[in-house]
């Protein structure tokens, strides 16, 4: 399984810098352009490069997660698969949750960016991670895990953290969801896309998990302590993307607003304070109940 899981890192890693560095660096075509939605509205359409063919919000978005996946993503991924080859359970931690930030995020991208060169690269990307986040986790012995991490941890404030971040993103997107529903109206940011992807793989998927990482890493359970060092280190790239879609968002002159910046960087702050206390506390040295 070993040699498996580093065959799809490789391939994620040749994938994710072309996919990356096309869509930063490529800048054909004329630039901006307006068309109508089934909705009626006027949507600028950002017109160049890779994501000519997707809205201005959205090509601003797309791009900031390509340069965090590019001198973030990509080098986490190299380091942690280093030391999780070397039998550490910090680097095996850090894999897996890396490969749920790639997972998800090229995920988001097969079902949510309009078509483009990059299409069979992203469904190539999302097909790698998954296989290879998947054999990470069942590698992982339940039976000794909970070892390999010190009586110390602070699992309440852990748990606390991810529950409140949980409970912040499910209310931030049921606030956008729940009016246009009960207005009959488009939500706000939909534009001339289908649906809301990443609202339907956050309340699906990342909401429930972390609702759940939060209340087994409070129980003191294994695989309360597997999931919750997976969530933050997810969360840690994911809202650092997050964080820099707003800023490219403001600078392409996109209205945004100013305290939402702020509760967003609050959070990334928080949540690389969580991952320092969660590597502080894990014991190379464990491996017994």
């Amino acid at each position: 399984m070993k040699k498996s899981i580093g065959f799809l890192v490789f391939l994620i890693v040749v994938s994710s810098l072309t996919a990356t560095t096309f869509g930063i660096f490529s800048n054909q075509d004329h630039g901006q352009s307006e068309l109508k939605s089934v909705f009626g509205q006027t949507i600028s359409i950002y017109g160049k490069g890779l994501y000519k063919n997707d809205s201005v919000a959205m090509a601003s978005q797309a791009i900031a997660q390509d340069y965090v996946t590019l001198f973030l993503g990509i080098p986490l991924l190299l380091l942690s698969f280093y030391f999780a080859k070397k039998g550490l359970m910090k680097g095996r931690l850090l894999l897996t949750g890396t490969l749920g930030y790639f997972l998800y995020t090229y995920t988001s991208y097969s079902f949510l960016s309009m078509y483009s060169k990059m299409f069979l690269v992203y469904v190539l990307l999302m097909s790698a991670s998954f296989f290879a986040f998947t054999m990470m986790m069942i590698s992982f012995d339940m039976g000794t895990l909970q070892g390999y991490f010190r009586q110390q941890l602070p699992v309440k404030w852990i748990g606390g953290f991810l529950l409140f971040v949980s409970f912040t993103f499910a209310m931030m997107w049921l606030g956008k969801i729940v009016p246009s529903l009960l207005s009959d109206a488009p939500p706000a940011g939909l534009e001339h896309y289908t649906t809301l992807v990443i609202q339907a793989l956050d309340l699906g998927f990342v909401i429930p998990v972390g609702i759940l990482a939060g209340i087994l890493v409070i129980k003191h359970t294994a695989f309360g302590y597997l999931l919750s060092a997976i969530m933050i280190i997810k969360d840690i790239t994911l809202i650092t993307a997050l964080t820099m879609m707003i800023i490219l968002q403001m600078i392409a002159g996109i209205k945004v607003s100013v305290g939402l910046l702020a509760v967003i960087v609050l959070i990334n702050l928080l949540v690389i304070f969580c991952l320092a206390v969660l590597m502080k506390n894990v014991d190379e040295r464990g491996g017994t109940v």
